[in-house]
């Protein structure tokens, strides 16, 4: 017997919910989109969200360490 009820269609998606953009590569530190990508992304067609996936191992170096927030500057500046 076959259960259709269940199959769904569903959008691919490289959310990992760690949704932090960061500050300057103005890119997700979690799925690596950009903010217009994540907006768009349920209304792009299947090879727009294709292309953007075969992107996204390309993106982790946009992502530079981060020197310690502000507490680290604020160390920085009172030397």
């Amino acid at each position: 017997m076959k259960d259709d009820v269940w199959q769904r269609d569903e959008i691919e998606s490289p959310c990992v919910k760690l949704c932090v953009v960061h500050p300057e590569a103005r890119i997700c530190a979690g799925c690596l989109r950009s903010i217009d990508e994540i907006t768009r992304w349920s209304k792009m067609t299947q090879q727009e969200r294709a292309r953007i996936m075969a992107e996204l191992p390309n993106r982790r170096g946009h992502l530079k360490k981060r020197r310690g927030g502000r507490a680290a500057r604020l160390g920085r500046e009172a030397t």
